[in-house]
């Protein structure tokens, strides 16, 4: 039988483990695709070469789709997502310059953002010179993430601190060259900058946004339509590989995968903590993070239209677009949970049955219905206890701007 051949760009990011395992486990081959993954520099390659179709589909960052869809992309070819790569995975690392300083305000070395936060603020506020934060790209989880967190922590963005775009590999060492004083990013960048610069994890996307996407497998509209069953045999190749990265025992074996020259070309070391979840935060301190990177459990690959709605609620605030109803539509419909569950509940998969949720809802986990019995997901929420209803997104937006 011939293969399919299939092109998709990625970053030397731990959540391109997924398609990275498609390939190399063989479960692409499996629903005969020839899978070839090609190692991109930049967000913003990733985003022009798949607009303009150098890619069949690739990983892409969350709000980047959703960008494309609402015109704010140099080349906006309407896109979609039908995967969700994990979630999880980001941190916020500092100096260690930086660190010193919000452990004197009261900062733990326990990853809290609430009180690594409010620390920030007191920082802050005593400053001479303005601190500077890393994030990898405008359109980025990172972004709004590090945007929502230091606002609730009393800490507006733009004028109290600055925030750059820079790609992930080049933030470690914009960090030691003084360049930034800390950055937002994923693994294994966060465990690269406190290995090789001295630096410390301040706090984590777990801790600001649970059970929250990062990664998605992003595609063309158009071509995703013309080519409907290989889009579903594509995601049913990545969530067998994401099963498989789900257990455990295998994350050294995934490790030792990624670690290759042709994937995130760094020591294995590096890796593992990301997903055992068990981290060297910085000055020899281990801290275990419940769900730091959860690739398959919780309905992790699900494209919640409520998690697009989100992010465009902050592309408002930021003033990127202008809120109105078709816009806050064409947002949502960027994720696909049709296709997902058109997809996976075939074969035997739990899927959701519903399309969106409450964020903020779950502070323990619960059971949704889904398409064979239910199915378990959450805790999720913000660490400033604010749900987000995806049923009123103009009065949140409304709220937040009063803020």
């Amino acid at each position: 039988m011939s293969l399919i051949p299939l092109s998709a760009g990625f970053l030397p990011l731990l959540d391109s483990v997924l398609l990275v395992l498609a390939r190399e486990k063989g479960f692409a081959e499996v629903e005969g695709l020839d899978l070839h993954l090609v190692r991109e520099t930049s967000w913003a390659n990733i985003r022009d070469r798949a607009a303009l179709g150098h890619f069949d589909f690739a990983q892409m960052l969350a709000p980047m789709p959703i960008a494309a869809n609402l015109g704010l992309n140099p080349l906006s070819v309407p896109m979609i997502v039908p995967f969700v790569l994990g979630l999880g995975n980001n941190g916020v690392t500092v100096s260690a310059e930086l660190w010193a300083k919000l452990a004197d305000a009261g900062a733990p070395a326990t990853l809290e953002a609430g009180p690594v936060g409010a620390a920030l603020a007191k920082v802050v506020a005593a400053s001479k010179q303005k601190l500077r934060f890393g994030v990898v790209h405008q359109t980025s989880s990172h972004n709004y993430e590090l945007r929502y967190w230091l606002s609730a922590s009393g800490i507006v963005p733009d004028r109290d601190v600055e925030i750059v775009v820079l790609p992930p590999p080049y933030l470690p060492d914009a960090l030691g060259a003084g360049g930034i004083d800390g950055y937002c990013v994923g693994e294994p960048w966060n465990s690269v900058g406190v290995k090789r610069e001295g630096a410390h994890l301040a706090t984590v996307k777990a801790a600001i946004w649970r059970s929250s996407p990062d990664k998605v497998i992003g595609m063309r509209a158009h071509w995703a339509e013309a080519n409907s069953e290989i889009v579903a045999a594509l995601l049913r190749a990545v969530h067998r590989a994401a099963v498989w990265c789900g257990h455990a025992g295998n994350h050294a074996e995934a490790a030792r995968i990624m670690a290759g020259p042709a994937y995130l070309d760094q020591a294995a070391e590096l890796i593992v903590p990301a997903l055992d979840g068990v981290f060297d935060i910085g000055a020899g301190v281990t801290v275990a993070v419940p769900d730091h990177f959860v690739p398959y459990a919780k309905a992790a690959n699900f494209p919640w239209t409520s998690h697009a709605l989100w992010f465009y609620s902050q592309m408002v605030r930021w003033g990127e677009v202008e809120h109105n109803e078709a816009r806050a539509e064409a947002a949502a419909l960027t994720f696909r949970p049709d296709l997902y569950r058109a997809a996976l509940a075939p074969i035997g998969v739990p899927v959701p049955l519903g399309d969106s949720k409450v964020e903020g809802a779950l502070s323990v986990a619960a059971d949704v219905p889904a398409t064979t019995g239910k199915l378990e997901i959450g805790p999720d929420g913000f660490f400033d206890g604010k749900p987000f209803d995806p049923a009123a997104v103009g009065a949140y937006i409304a709220a937040q701007r009063a803020e």
